[in-house]
């Protein structure tokens, strides 16, 4: 694995708590950003406390916390904010989920931070975003889902919508958030060196994936809840096995069509007006779907699988995370990978994704502890003597 690290050199604030915004620092960690994660001196991130704990270290907040040095500063109060404000000089980007409004409460809002640093960059992650009728409402993933539209077509038909499992909000605005600040980044490095705000709704990542818009407007198409069919292409379902084990198809195009029929040895179905074609197909999806379902009972889930795969059917088994650590494609894949909890102990986490064949991003540990870098950062970064050091640490500011 080569040294070089694709965002060596830059260093990252991150203020706030679970995911919004810290997956953004997350991923800009793993790929060598220097993020130094600011944290009340008291109690912490909130994703301390979520998960089964090993060795003292929460599971849920080592994929969170990972490679990200932890310090640790009140601010709620002047003194706090007045220190956070001595750091802001070396950083080149602020990460923050915290209510909006906040910063400005503290003295810290953008136009404060960009006087101080005109090449700062500002990335705000909240529940409704930084302005509009709604900014001051509370959220949470599953308020996001639901405010997006993704709850109102998720689920069966003749079942109430139901959430995406996963925090999947959460983790796109954490993508849609990474994405801006790499934005401003090449605007600020290219363009005369000026940084600038990021305003990112919680709800907005997942409803920029939903791709409803055009079609409501035009033709005021209202999607609705279809289990797990796919309205436009048919056979896309899930179905059980000989051996009770659950498999998605998906062979809607007219290619992959013509090869599921061939392994399932019925061509003649090419030839019937119903499944002839890929609108045909779709029209007739239930009787379709009934009909590849009774096959696929008929067999097991590793010769389904060999034989999809031998013709080039879309397919896979739905695997649980037990299976997962079993398959060898996500272990050569390096989807599961080791690192060291604070205690020395190592444990099983998400591999580095994307892949990058120069500078690839990786984990040196998870789970930091909290304030672990005060020392490297108070003492180290900003220069203070160990008497400023300590009187911080003694009234609690740190």
């Amino acid at each position: 694995m080569g040294e070089e690290k694709a965002l060596q050199g830059l260093r990252v604030l991150e203020l706030g708590s679970l995911i919004g915004a810290p997956f953004c620092g997350t991923l800009m960690a793993e790929f060598g950003a220097e993020v130094i994660k600011v944290e009340d001196p008291k109690v912490g991130d909130s994703a301390r406390y979520f998960g089964k704990v090993t060795d003292g270290a929460s599971l849920y907040f080592a994929f969170l916390g990972r490679n990200k040095k932890c310090i640790t500063l009140d601010l709620r109060v002047p003194e706090g904010q007045a220190l956070l404000k001595r750091i802001v000089p070396f950083a080149d980007v602020l990460l923050e989920n915290l209510r909006p409004g906040t910063l400005k409460d503290w003295n810290l809002d953008y136009p404060e931070l960009s006087r101080i640093n005109p090449r700062l960059i500002v990335a705000h992650v909240s529940g409704f975003g930084q302005y509009g009728p709604y900014r001051n409402r509370a959220a949470f993933d599953r308020i996001a889902t639901a405010f997006a539209g993704q709850d109102f077509v998720t689920g069966f038909p003749d079942k109430p919508p139901t959430r995406p499992a996963g925090a999947v909000a959460d983790y796109l605005a954490g993508l849609f958030c990474t994405v801006g600040v790499m934005f401003a980044l090449y605007y600020r490095d290219a363009n005369g060196g000026r940084g600038q705000e990021i305003d990112l709704a919680l709800y907005e990542g997942m409803f920029r994936t939903l791709n409803q818009v055009e079609e409501y407007g035009e033709f005021g198409i209202v999607p609705q809840r279809t289990g797990n069919t796919n309205r436009l292409l048919a056979p896309a379902e899930t179905f059980q096995t000989k051996d009770d084990q659950w498999i998605v198809v998906h062979a809607g195009t007219d290619n992959t069509w013509k090869r599921l029929i061939k392994v399932m040895r019925q061509e003649s179905l090419g030839e019937n007006p119903k499944f002839k074609t890929q609108r045909s197909r779709a029209e007739n999806e239930d009787e379709l779907h009934v009909l590849i379902g009774e096959w696929i009972k008929g067999h097991n889930i590793d010769e389904l699988m060999a034989s999809f795969e031998k013709e080039g059917v879309p397919s896979s088994k739905i695997n649980s995370i037990a299976d997962i650590f079993k398959d060898p494609h996500f272990k050569a894949r390096e989807n599961i990978i080791e690192a060291p909890l604070p205690s020395g102990k190592k444990i099983k986490t998400m591999g580095v994704v994307p892949k990058l064949s120069l500078t690839p991003g990786r984990v040196d540990f998870v789970a930091p502890s909290l304030g672990t870098a005060n020392e490297e950062v108070y003492l180290g970064l900003l220069g203070l003597s160990k008497e400023e050091y300590e009187g911080y640490r003694e009234r609690g500011i740190i």
